[in-house]
């Protein structure tokens, strides 16, 4: 085990950063030094924000986004398509779809996927709320923006089989080949999905 290089309190900085999605052990020396080293102009604003945001963090009610306001700012906004709802499987989801500006409607966070293996059912995910919403009157699609995996279809089909008693149309995210993308580099179920998914060009 290498020896500690500072006092405990970085070593555990570093620790907690190394816990970060995409940061290991190296990266987090490296965002910690940079973090001490401009620690007026970087180091107290985050712990500032950080202070802030634990504070004041919560929970939409409505659609599951994590906000500083309940209802949240994507639900709060008045130019919003409400016949529209989007299912997604994460908040990060949710905020990937808003970076892309493509998703006019209104969200719904269903907090994960259903997984039997892994013991997850339809009571562990906010799937009844989901329901609740599609019968409000004004929605007219349901837009299934779920991960490609076997769960991610598992729980497309479950929600869809809970759809049918009503008049909304849902839909799902196309599959296949990605914006830039070259045949060579793709697998084969990503060029398959692609060949099923065609549209007139």
């Amino acid at each position: 085990m290498p020896r500690a290089v500072a006092g405990p309190e970085i070593e555990r900085l570093i620790q907690l950063l190394a816990r970060l999605p995409g940061l290991g052990p190296r990266s987090a020396r490296r965002a910690a030094l940079h973090l001490v080293r401009r620690r007026a102009d970087l180091m107290e604003p985050l712990t500032s924000a950080l202070r802030d945001a634990l504070d004041k963090i919560v929970l939409c009610r409505t659609c599951g986004n994590i906000d500083t306001r309940d209802p949240c700012t994507v639900c709060a906004d008045p130019t919003r398509d409400r016949s529209m709802l989007i299912v997604v499987e994460s908040v990060a989801d949710l905020w990937a779809l808003e970076r892309a500006g493509a998703a006019p409607g209104r969200y719904h966070v269903l907090g994960g996927t259903l997984s039997p293996l892994d013991g997850i059912g339809p009571d562990d995910l906010n799937i009844a709320n989901l329901v609740k919403r599609a019968h409000e009157p004004e929605v007219k699609e349901l837009v299934l923006a779920l991960n490609a995996t076997v769960d991610g279809q598992t729980t497309a089909h479950y929600i869809t089989d809970l759809m049918r008693d009503t008049e909304v149309k849902v839909t799902r995210l196309a599959h296949g080949v990605p914006v830039g993308g070259e045949l060579d580099y793709l697998d084969e179920g990503t060029l398959s999905a692609a060949i099923r998914s065609r549209t007139p060009f």
